[in-house]
């Protein structure tokens, strides 16, 4: 695995895909996140980084619809090129979204699977949600997925409980990119996955972010994964956004005193 950071996406004229606006969350007197603005643009990769409690997984949360705001609020440009304030759409809509338009890779991939289907009928799904019927056509994209994702052809009809963690990580991830979403969201991918398995995972979700083109939002408290992933980063604290840039930039010339004891704590042996 390398240490340099993703090349930026070529400029282009394209309206933003996701934009936050003064996006504020309580949990009855306790603040999740404050007046957080945030835009992402197509092929971008944004990385949101702070210790425990700094507000960053109710950001993501917030974003990707699962929570609802205290106030502001997230647009949205879907595909036909309007853009629409998520809060507006129907149940319908937004479960439609999140089955096609976005996927949501999560730190525990038990949590983004169906534990009791197989590896095979778990991408599977995905396609019928937009419309696969044809049987054979869909066990074939499946197999075609596990081996972008180096699962051999002949677990296609395993348990994903047999699977390892890292394995179950890349079926997670197979599931949410074979409909090839223009967004997806990540929850510290890598978590809990030993060392010499996270670079592999890492060099993966690289390669394929690159090759599909994909726009997304990545939580993370590892700042290496940060700069291997991510074109840009926010660093929140306490529920707000604290620093913001260029991953490079912020990451090797840190503003914030917060920052930079972030980043001196992951260079400090």
């Amino acid at each position: 695995m390398t240490s340099s950071a993703m090349p930026r996406p070529k400029a282009d004229d394209e309206a933003p895909l996701l934009v936050a606006e003064k996006l504020t969350r309580f949990y009855g007197a306790r603040l999740g996140c404050r007046e957080v603005d945030l835009t992402l643009h197509p092929g971008e990769v944004l990385a949101i980084v702070g210790e425990s409690g700094s507000g960053k997984s109710t950001l993501l949360s917030l974003l990707s619809t699962e929570l609802a705001a205290s106030s502001g609020r997230v647009l949205y440009r879907q595909r036909d090129g309007v853009t629409r304030d998520l809060a507006t759409l129907s149940e319908a809509e937004r479960r439609l979204l999140l089955r096609t338009d976005w996927g949501f890779v999560r730190q525990h991939a038990e949590q983004g699977l169906r534990m009791a289907v197989s590896a095979g009928g778990n991408v599977g799904e995905r396609l019928m949600a937009v419309g696969g019927r044809h049987y054979g056509a869909i066990r074939q994209q499946a197999i075609d997925w596990l081996g972008r994702v180096e699962i051999e052809a002949d677990r296609v009809d395993d348990d994903p409980r047999s699977f390892s963690g890292g394995m179950r990580q890349r079926l997670q991830i197979a599931r949410n990119l074979v409909t090839r979403p223009r967004l997806v969201f990540m929850d510290e991918p890598t978590g809990g996955l030993d060392v010499s398995v996270q670079a592999r995972l890492l060099d993966l979700i690289r390669s394929l972010v690159a090759q599909f083109g994909l726009a997304v939002v990545i939580v993370t408290h590892d700042l290496a994964v940060a700069r291997l992933l991510s074109h840009r980063i926010m660093v929140m604290k306490s529920g707000r956004v604290i620093e913001e840039g260029l991953t490079d930039q912020v990451l090797d010339d840190p503003r914030e005193p917060y920052t930079q004891l972030l980043v001196s704590s992951v260079l400090v042996p």
